[in-house]
């Protein structure tokens, strides 16, 4: 009678199971892929309902004046909203017939898939949660929160003060008086939805640097190497992204960025030290 070997602790969790084939993948993840959409897609139908107050107070939130952050910077320097505006006047305009719909449907995708954030995550992790051994998936456990939370944190973080002292700085910056600021809609979306995204992402360094180090790409002696070097490269693109002259803008952008690299070392060490000893204890038992 043959014996049943089980599984072991480090083979997939479905490593008994029948194979399943490529096309058999392909299928699931389409599944996968579907069920995110149609949650992106009823998200954004009804952010449709409420377009102009989503337009009014969210998108162009960051330039009016009652804005948070807009309304905190005016009580620590009361020269700043001397004239009662913090924000130079801007109109805006459309360019093409179909400039305003594009950017209704942008902001409804964009929107939707910020809100649905936290399911498809999920939904990709259970996509891979089969191929991992039970190893993995206990040391992963947590991951689609802690995924989710630095996402919704970075965009945060660049909606409330990014945004603010960006659109500060080019509304009321001018080359000739008579040069009155008539910004194209589309662009003042495009910028707004571009920012926001990049600062989610920006703030998955430590989940990159952890995913990195497991696969032994990653090591905190190297990251403690270019330590200065990163830091040069991070106030040059802190520099490049906030277009205002003053510093205060650009270390408000630096600043968290040189967290996430202090805090990625510390995640690139201890995952390297529970590596290590995982090895000698290995070693130990063999011995």
């Amino acid at each position: 009678m043959p014996v049943i070997q089980p599984t072991p602790l480090d083979q997939p969790e479905e490593a008994h199971q029948k194979q399943m084939s490529f096309i058999g993948h392909l299928e699931e993840l389409r599944w996968h892929l579907i069920r995110m959409f149609l949650v992106v897609a009823v998200l954004m139908v009804g952010m449709f309902f409420f377009l102009r107050d989503l337009m009014d107070y969210v998108v162009l939130g960051p330039m009016r004046t009652d804005f948070p952050t807009n309304r905190l910077a005016c009580q620590l320097d009361a020269d700043l909203c001397a004239a009662g505006k913090y924000i130079g006047p801007i109109q805006f305009q459309a360019t093409s017939p179909t400039e305003q719909f594009s950017k209704a449907i942008q902001i409804g995708l964009v929107g939707g898939l910020v809100v649905a954030f936290p399911y498809v995550v999920w939904e990709l992790w259970r996509f891979i949660r089969p191929g991992l051994s039970r190893k993995e998936i206990r040391t992963t456990r947590g991951a689609v929160g802690v995924v989710s939370f630095l996402f919704f944190l970075g965009v945060a973080f660049t909606y409330f003060v990014i945004l603010p002292f960006t659109f500060r700085f080019l509304a009321n910056f001018t080359v000739m008086d008579e040069v009155q600021n008539i910004w194209r809609i589309g662009d003042v979306v495009s910028l707004i939805t571009l920012f926001c995204l990049a600062g989610g992402l920006l703030f998955q360094m430590p989940v990159v640097a952890w995913v990195l180090s497991r696969l032994g790409i990653l090591h905190p002696r190297l990251m403690r190497r270019y330590r200065r070097h990163a830091l040069v490269v991070i106030v040059i693109v802190a520099g490049i992204l906030t277009p205002s002259p003053d510093a205060l803008s650009q270390l408000l952008l630096a600043l968290p960025i040189i967290v996430l690299y202090e805090v990625s070392i510390l995640i690139v060490g201890r995952n390297q030290k529970r590596s290590k000893a995982a090895h000698e204890a290995f070693m130990s038992n063999e011995a």
